[in-house]
């Protein structure tokens, strides 16, 4: 059973949820620490309003040919509400269920959403990798906070995200030749090239990259109870 560190409770207010963020960020390690990666897991979350449910899961690929090694899911009341910028607190309490369950260990995470690229430096990679003490990448789908220039079309194009002050928080990458790009951000254990090199290795024709793709597809078939 995959081990992580238990660094504070989940049943918390907003803004105790903030503080717990603001603690948290200056643990990110934005620096690669691992050694050769073999195995890479995607993760996501899907939720159902009606029943106040959410569903996790995890898929584990070895690496580079991404093959699948195993699948886990979970599901768990919803505790959290919906607050832009503390979704972690929503989401990371099942996905640490599905990951526990694993019987292989990824040396690598990637999670559909934000690491550093996040109002208090503590997106839902950066903070679940921290009590995983693995790896991790955060690849959005949209932006959440930053600015930034359009990347070119082409794949591997991509533009730096800043933050308010101007430093650098993530990648605005292209994919796919002429599709729109996604929001690559240091989780942790990562740095900024070997993130964006491996999202891109994961993207296998498609616009998101290969491991939260299709995880993304599993939670929504779990919520279905097509699993």
């Amino acid at each position: 059973m995959f081990r992580f560190q238990d660094l504070h409770p989940w049943e918390v207010s907003p803004k105790e949820a903030v503080q717990i963020q603001k603690r948290l960020r200056e643990r990110v390690i934005r620096r690669d620490e691992f050694g050769k990666i073999l195995l890479v897991a995607g993760c996501d979350t899907a939720f159902d309003l009606e029943k106040n449910e959410a569903h996790g899961g995890v898929i584990v690929y070895r690496w580079p040919a991404l093959e699948e090694v195993e699948r886990k899911s979970a599901v768990k009341a919803v505790t959290f509400p919906y607050i832009p910028g503390l979704l972690a607190f929503r989401e990371i309490p099942v996905l640490l269920e599905a990951i526990s369950a694993l019987e292989c260990e990824p040396d690598l995470f990637l999670f559909d959403g934000h690491g550093i690229s996040h109002p208090r430096g503590m997106g839902i990679a950066s903070h679940i990798g921290i009590l995983l003490d693995k790896p991790t990448i955060g690849c959005a789908k949209s932006l959440l906070y930053g600015r930034h220039e359009e990347p070119g079309s082409k794949k591997g194009s991509f533009s730096p995200l800043l933050s308010k002050d101007g430093s650098t928080i993530g990648r605005v990458l292209r994919t796919r030749d002429g599709v729109r790009p996604i929001f690559v951000s240091i989780g942790h254990k990562t740095n900024l090239e070997t993130a964006t090199q491996v999202t891109l290795q994961c993207c296998d024709g498609y616009r998101i990259p290969k491991p939260t793709r299709e995880a993304d597809h599993f939670v929504e078939q779990c919520k279905r109870g097509k699993v």
